[in-house]
């Protein structure tokens, strides 16, 4: 009976001592359990675009040439100004990359006015005088432009590009009232205007904003250099008697910018996290 009881016991006290260590012994952690999360979506980056601006451009014009009395004496206008105009144009483009872009663009140039003067000779003598000369332009430019975009800060990004292309430059007739010296005397003609594509190119800086997923606000500066040519014609001639340098603009433009499938998106990759368990204690 003794021995019986003496069994129980070492059994009872090897029970509490597996169960005490059962309970300060953590378990293994078991394998990282892998959880895909969900695919965030991002905007996509290329596709067809069309735009619409309007601006402001101060010009101002490189100077004035023509051939005085009997054509064969080439004279500089003594001034010749140049004022600015409206322009609004639009244009279709291509965003090739994130950063990437390229369009071409049409825009029309409202009528900015010249004046200038000249002295010289004039009358039968020929004797001394001064004129004013009064003009106008209008013009249509073509570019093909390319863009970086340089910087992207929220909703905001900066860019810089240039252009290449031609300037369609319209003259109006010119006035010109020359007056005698002496006399006072004065003489007034009109002189057919001249009109003719240029070589133009440009550059630009400016910033964006996303109004929407497919629509952009665009502010920006542009520079245009036209070439020179002829501005008005000979009496009695088809000739040009007056020859312009070229002119340069400087031009604020405000604009949209709409994008064909703009607001489609693609997901964009992420690794997933490892999840791994907690260990169980008892």
């Amino acid at each position: 009976m003794k021995k019986f009881l003496l069994a129980g016991a070492a059994m009872a006290l090897f029970g509490a001592v597996t169960a005490q260590a059962a309970d300060i012994i953590p378990q293994l952690p078991e394998e990282p359990i892998y959880q895909q999360p969900e695919q965030p979506v991002v905007a996509s980056a290329s596709g067809w675009y069309i735009r619409g601006d309007v601006g402001y451009a101060w010009n101002r014009s490189k100077g004035v040439d023509f051939f005085q009395g009997d054509l064969n004496t080439y004279t500089a206008f003594s001034s010749s100004k140049l004022r600015g105009s409206y322009s609004v144009g639009g244009g279709v483009g291509y965003q090739a990359t994130d950063r990437l872009r390229g369009d071409v663009t049409l825009d029309y140039f409202g009528k900015a006015k010249f004046n200038g003067s000249t002295i010289g000779t004039c009358g039968a003598g020929p004797v001394a005088c001064t004129s004013t000369d009064l003009s106008s332009m209008t013009a249509y430019s073509l570019l093909a432009n390319a863009y970086v975009d340089l910087y992207k800060w929220g909703r905001f990004t900066a860019y810089a590009g240039g252009g290449l292309g031609g300037t369609y430059v319209k003259w109006n007739g010119l006035n010109n009232v020359a007056c005698e010296d002496a006399s006072g005397d004065c003489y007034e003609d009109n002189h057919g205007g001249g009109a003719k594509w240029r070589f133009t190119y440009a550059l630009m800086a400016g910033a964006s904003v996303d109004l929407t997923c497919n629509l952009k606000g665009d502010l920006g500066y542009r520079y245009r250099h036209v070439s020179g040519g002829g501005m008005f014609r000979a009496l009695g001639s088809s000739g040009y008697q007056g020859y312009d340098r070229g002119f340069d603009s400087h031009e604020v433009r405000g604009g949209l910018r709409y994008s064909f499938g703009g607001c489609e998106t693609q997901a964009a990759y992420v690794e997933p996290a490892p999840i791994y368990s907690q260990p169980v204690y008892k």
